[in-house]
């Protein structure tokens, strides 16, 4: 078992780690309802080792709670203000209601990993583990309570464990479920959202926000360093930093291999970027019709019915048109020429993780196998 070395939990920590309780009134967390084992629960304690939860203290698992800390109170600059972003960056996008576009860099949150907010009215849990490369917007609702979200510190099946400060329940982030606590066995709703290069974000959506490199409370961090910039050839040769129930990821696909699942219904399915290419899905998961336009390396998937109609899509010389009425679309999902210009397909329920995340949290996933 390999933990972070020293250098590289200074760089992933940055400065001003919490040591003491995240805010008044989160509950102490209450172990009797579990739907995982506890023991596979493990604390990064931050000096090369880690504690598996039944061996934690109670003062411990106060202690590490925002060791890696969220961001409670976002702010944003626009898209000009961003000089520091380079083209190649990846960010998390997401479109709200009124296409409000927001943009949180992958650089920003390798450090941070969550970032609780409202946008266009919407309670939105923005989250990223960089040892699964899961990023995954969820809405803070569950059974009408908005909850808040932060870092236990802990991981299970080498994921980002996250904590509510209204139960005290533990969540799988990449899962989006409750594993231990009152809330066991309860998932978030995962939301639309795309991964891609800032260059490509910025220019679907060129008034996009962006999550600013200066924070409240948050100043020293060095954003310019990725220390997971190689941990996907580690992924792919089965060296995780924390255990892996290595015996259960599904041979479906190689382990390091990036997807995007899009959810319809109670149903998931599973969509190999780099197996698909430069091409148009037509698809469905369940009884849904789908589409996902695909570049090999970023998915943005939609619902392919418009206005009571599906469409069926076609990439041609590079282009996207559908076939029912020829209208253009670009990948934000918009129609910008022909009958339906103006038109808006509906965002699909998605994540973005390496293969071995996804197959572990979502073991009845499906895998779509692009025609040869």
């Amino acid at each position: 078992m390999r933990y972070l070395s020293g250098w590289l939990l200074a760089l992933w920590l940055g400065p001003g780690v919490a040591t003491g309780v995240v805010g008044d009134g989160v509950p102490d967390l209450d172990t009797r309802r579990h739907s995982v084992p506890l023991g596979h629960i493990l604390f990064d304690t931050f000096d090369g080792g880690a504690t598996a939860l039944p061996d934690a203290t109670p003062q411990q698992i106060v202690a590490l709670r925002d060791a890696i800390k969220p961001i409670y109170r976002p702010r944003y600059e626009s898209a000009k203000a961003a000089s520091w972003l380079a083209r190649e960056d990846l960010v998390l996008g997401y479109v709200g209601a009124g296409r409000a576009a927001y943009a949180f860099p992958l650089k920003m949150l390798n450090y941070h990993e969550l970032v609780n907010d409202r946008i266009a009215g919407e309670p939105l849990l923005i989250s990223y583990c960089p040892l699964c490369a899961s990023a995954v917007v969820y809405r803070r609702i569950v059974d009408g309570q908005e909850l808040l979200f932060g870092n236990t510190s802990a991981l299970y099946e080498s994921d980002l464990v996250m904590f509510d400060h209204q139960t005290g329940s533990y969540w799988f982030q990449v899962a989006g479920e409750a594993i231990v606590g009152p809330l066991t066995g309860t998932r978030l709703q995962a939301l639309p959202s795309s991964t891609m290069s800032w260059g490509a974000w910025r220019a679907l959506y060129p008034d996009s926000r962006v999550l600013a490199q200066r924070q409240p409370g948050l100043s020293g961090y060095d954003y310019r360093r990725d220390p997971f910039r190689y941990y996907a050839q580690r992924v792919a040769a089965l060296d995780f930093r924390f255990p892996v129930s290595v015996a259960k990821i599904s041979s479906a696909l190689r382990p390091a291999e990036m997807v995007i699942s899009v959810r319809a219904g109670e149903l998931d399915k599973a969509y190999p970027l780099a197996r698909i290419g430069k091409a148009v899905v037509n698809d469905r998961v369940g009884d849904a019709h789908i589409v996902l336009f695909s570049d090999g390396l970023v998915g943005y998937a939609y619902s392919a019915q418009v206005a009571g109609q599906v469409l069926q899509f076609r990439l041609a010389d590079g282009l996207i048109h559908d076939r029912e009425t020829g209208s253009r679309w670009n990948h934000a999902g918009v129609a910008v020429t022909g009958p339906l210009t103006g038109r808006h397909l509906d965002g699909l329920s998605t994540r973005r993780a390496f293969w071995f995340a996804l197959s572990l949290a979502l073991p009845e996933i499906e895998v779509y196998r692009p025609k040869k």
